[in-house]
């Protein structure tokens, strides 16, 4: 099959530090050359690729100080898609909405993952006037917003299964990985750490936007001896600190769409302490890869209760359920479902082969 993947030009593919939507593009390529397809990435030129590599702009955005207008790198991007539109059996966008006056008007086979919320109110009519464009949520709970656009199905994501180390023993620490904004509460994550007497790491972003929530909010906390600041860090030093870690904590406030790291956790054998917001409930098995609590005080009693857990049940979840070649597959049945619509497809692909 002839793929086209499109990708934000924001991070290189893969990134080189932060960067979930562009790590998912990288891994889902790779599998599919892997598979002996014909795959095209259009990505920032200093992406790293086995396919076809068609570069939108010269470098990564987020940290090309000469970048002050990352739209119009984008637009062109577009453009360039499109003129290459012809060569291709389906061409599947990670761009959210930005190509829809413009694929919408082709006769090319196409598809869009979304891969961030839908739950704010301007999408809404958006997605109404463009309600025909085919999409894949990343879970069932993030198309719920607008649950009567065009969904395709539900793939869950996936990583390569030799991705991460499994480790059968852990350290007696906690780790927080993501980004330091007001929706992911580090803030809750630093009082569970604090409450249960363990060290806790934290290995996170600060965009330019939280900076000021950073200074007012967390700084602050992150002088109490349990935090240890790790900055913006790499996949060797994730896979080591997760890897190691008793539990991750993932205390979100905000309907979290997949959330890549409670994955990467698994494949680690490390359990997720999480919020049931967004995708939480889909991912992490209560009781069995985690726990899933609605408070401080059961999160509290969720870290004393590590033991019980199996890591070694962790990773052959993380096996069964996220493996890049399970995410491919999955995709590969959306893309022929496209081309070939007269198939349709059974309710039982619809969902990354789970409910």
């Amino acid at each position: 099959m002839r793929i086209a993947q499109v990708a934000p030009l924001h991070e290189s593919v893969p990134p080189k530090s932060y960067g979930g939507t562009e790590r998912v593009v990288s891994y889902l390529t790779e599998e599919l050359v892997r598979q002996g397809h014909d795959v095209t990435l259009f990505a920032s030129g200093d992406s790293t690729t086995s396919a076809r590599l068609i570069a939108g702009s010269p470098n990564s955005l987020r940290l090309d100080k000469t970048c002050r207008d990352p739209l119009a790198h984008h637009i062109k991007l577009l453009d360039v898609v499109l003129e290459h539109a012809h060569e291709f059996d389906v061409i599947h966008y990670h761009l959210d909405y930005l190509h829809y006056p413009f694929s919408s008007r082709q006769n090319i086979q196409h598809v869009t993952t979304l891969h961030g919320r839908l739950d704010l109110v301007d999408l809404v009519p958006l997605y109404q006037r463009f309600s025909h464009v085919p999409l894949v949520s990343i879970s069932n709970a993030q198309r719920a917003p607008i649950s009567w656009a065009n969904w395709q199905a539900t793939v869950y994501h996936g990583i390569p299964l030799d991705l991460y180390n499994y480790r059968p023993e852990s350290e007696d620490y906690l780790v927080f990985l993501g980004r330091i904004s007001p929706e992911k509460r580090l803030d809750r994550a630093i009082e569970i750490a604090r409450r249960s007497g363990r060290k806790l790491k934290i290995g996170a972003k600060i965009a330019t936007v939280d900076r000021e929530y950073f200074h007012k909010t967390i700084e602050p906390l992150m002088t109490d001896p349990v935090c240890e600041y790790l900055g913006e860090i790499d996949e060797v030093k994730k896979n080591d600190v997760l890897g190691h870690a008793a539990a991750l904590l993932f205390p979100i406030d905000w309907p979290e769409p997949f959330g890549l790291v409670l994955i990467e956790s698994l494949a680690c054998g490390t359990p997720v302490i999480a919020y049931p917001n967004g995708s939480v409930p889909e991912i992490i098995e209560d009781g069995n890869t985690g726990f899933v609590v609605e408070n401080i005080d059961d999160a509290v009693r969720a870290v004393n209760a590590l033991p019980k857990l199996s890591r070694w049940q962790c990773r052959q979840t993380f096996e069964k359920r996220f493996s890049v070649h399970r995410m491919a597959g999955d995709y590969l049945k959306v893309y022929e479902s496209l081309i070939q619509p007269t198939r349709g497809m059974a309710e039982s692909d619809l969902v990354g082969h789970e409910r």
